[in-house]
């Protein structure tokens, strides 16, 4: 059973890219790092966003509306008896950071959008970037209902009838053309009731443009799980061992036949309104489920055996993960990290709302169920930081 479980996620986490790959033309080459394995300047199209110059923050600063104070400290990052990518465990350190109490908003992208005049990649009209130099791929046709702006969803099937088995997960992961952050099942959706909702479709770079236009970051995969933790050690949630303590669901994912009916008992089928359910012992919300989040990390399987040899047995200090991307399900296309889960996640299917669990998302993709979060590196001059009241 796990290892139909392993499996199946693993189709999960290619399905965007073999999507987009079937389709669309190649693009730019990847994206420049810095030597500090930090997002380097004028990164993909988030390079015609003018950068908020990254700073401490000071006691009033206002970027700190809507974010919580993460004390650093060490933990033990990964798990002994998981996923293959999650091992082997091993010791990080990490400095105190500030994060985003919520993944961001419909709400607050669209601040972004108005001021800057930024255009995601789902709706500028097709093309692929994060294709690896020497991939091999070539342009090719290109179907002219799909030659189109869009993105992907999850179309609702009627029973297991409408599997194809000669299709599998393309059964229902389509790409939608019109579907972007304000059309998120398509043309015909809005978000004008969501404006509370994580935003959603957007791309690795446009997560990054976003973090530029508001003096922030995306978190580093290490950040991330020391943040879901919460300070407990060895748990699988952000709350402990029970996925459902006394019976109450404490997350927004998939209950019920999957891909066939979500019955919605955590009280949704779609996205959350952010904040829907309690927050972690860090006072962080929606870090399990609701939709992924990215990280800024490049995806290895692998890494996790280089920290070790890394840190010598000391604990690895603030990890930026590896310098380049590599699946070897597709050596070819530029993967970042991606956390949390989302509202399509289910124990039948990929159980990625747990702390330690780890998919990877094409870099120039965007898709239904995945958003982001953002951080602040740095205390502020107070020497006992405590986090604003949220604008939420």
């Amino acid at each position: 059973m796990k290892q139909l479980v392993i499996s199946v996620c693993v189709l999960l986490s290619s399905v965007a890219a073999l999507v987009l790959a079937s389709y669309f033309s190649m693009r730019s080459p990847t994206v420049p790092r810095s030597s500090t394995g930090t997002v380097a300047e004028g990164a993909a199209d988030a390079a015609d966003v003018s950068a908020v110059q990254l700073q401490y923050p000071s006691r009033d600063d206002e970027r700190l509306r809507g974010m919580v104070w993460i004390p650093g400290g060490v933990y033990t990052m990964g798990a002994a008896d998981s996923f293959p990518d999650e091992f082997p465990p091993h010791s990080v350190q990490l400095d105190g950071f500030w994060m985003d109490e919520t993944e961001v908003t419909n709400r607050q992208f669209a601040a972004f959008v108005d001021a800057v005049g930024y255009v995601t990649l789902a709706e500028q009209p097709p093309q692929l970037r994060s294709v690896q130099p020497g991939a091999g791929v070539t342009d090719s046709d290109i179907l002219p209902e799909l030659n189109k702006p869009g993105s992907i969803c999850s179309l609702q099937l009627g029973s297991r009838g409408d599997i194809d088995p000669s299709k599998g997960a393309y059964s229902w992961w389509q790409y939608v053309p019109g579907a972007s952050w304000r059309h998120p099942e398509g043309p015909e959706s809005s978000i004008e009731d969501r404006l509370d909702h994580p935003v959603v479709h957007v791309s690795w770079p446009d997560a990054v443009a976003y973090c530029r236009w508001a003096g922030k970051e995306l978190p580093t995969e290490a950040q991330w799980e020391y943040a879901a933790r919460g300070g407990r050690a060895g748990e699988m949630y952000p709350w402990g061992q029970d996925r459902n303590p006394e019976g109450r669901w404490l997350h927004n994912i998939w209950q019920g036949q999957f891909p066939i009916e979500d019955t919605g008992e955590d009280g949704f089928r779609r996205t959350a309104p952010v904040g829907s359910f309690p927050a972690n012992a860090f006072g962080l919300k929606d870090i399990s489920g609701n939709v992924w989040e990215w990280c800024a990390d490049y995806y290895q399987p692998d890494y996790y055996e280089a920290c070790v040899q890394q840190g010598a047995g000391r604990p690895l200090r603030n990890p930026r993960g590896p310098e380049s991307s590599f699946d070897p399900q597709e050596p070819g296309i530029v993967k970042r990290v991606q956390r949390g889960g989302s509202f399509m996640c289910s124990d039948q299917y990929c159980i990625g709302y747990r702390t330690t669990a780890r998919m990877k998302g094409e870099e120039d993709s965007g898709a239904f169920h995945t958003g982001f979060r953002c951080v602040i590196n740095g205390r502020p001059a107070d020497e006992r930081p405590a986090s604003p009241e949220s604008s939420q």
